[in-house]
This record gives structure tokens, C-alpha cells and sequence, in this order.
């Protein structure tokens, strides 16, 4: 599991990212560009990164399930996910 350090962290940012939108938005479509540099780094979107729901992993993030690769497959394997079966021939 990722550190509670780093989860928050994403919190945060996320939370960062929805405060500046509407003030981003209108910088970008007004072309400030010298007033956008001076908004924080973390209210720009690209410095979200995706997170596993259940484990906090960075890495292997699967998005049409929000999840990490090895979530998923536990998660496929008790059935826990419909329509998604463990592939056999």
C-alpha cells in the first residue's frame, strides 16, 4: 500500500486543482500567461497523477476501473467485478 503521505498528497492536490479552475480558465482564454504562472504548480490538472481507489498505487492504474492491476486481478478472481471472468482454453 502507497504511504498515507502520498494519498493525501493527491487529496490535496485534487482539491487544489477544483479551487483554481474557473481562474485558470479564464487567464488561458484572456492569455495572461504571466498571470498563470503566478497561480500555485499544483492547480494545474497535469500534476494529478491516478491513484488505485484501494491501494494507492501509482503504477499499473487501470482507468476504465480506477483501480491498480493487482487489484483488479484479486478483485477478478473472487468475482467481485461484473462481466470480467479469468480467461481459460
Amino acid at each position: 500500500m502507497a504511504k498515507k503521505s502520498w494519498i493525501a498528497r493527491e487529496v490535496k492536490r485534487k482539491r487544489t486543482v477544483a479551487l483554481y479552475a474557473e481562474r485558470r480558465a479564464a487567464l488561458k482564454a484572456a492569455g495572461d500567461w504571466e498571470g498563470l504562472q503566478k497561480l500555485p504548480r499544483n492547480a494545474s490538472p497535469v500534476r494529478i497523477r491516478n491513484r488505485c481507489q484501494l491501494t494507492g498505487r501509482s503504477r499499473g492504474y487501470l482507468r476504465k476501473f480506477g483501480v491498480c492491476r493487482i487489484a483488479f486481478r484479486d478483485m477478478a478472481r473472487a468475482g467481485l467485478i461484473p462481466g470480467i471472468r479469468k480467461a481459460s482454453w
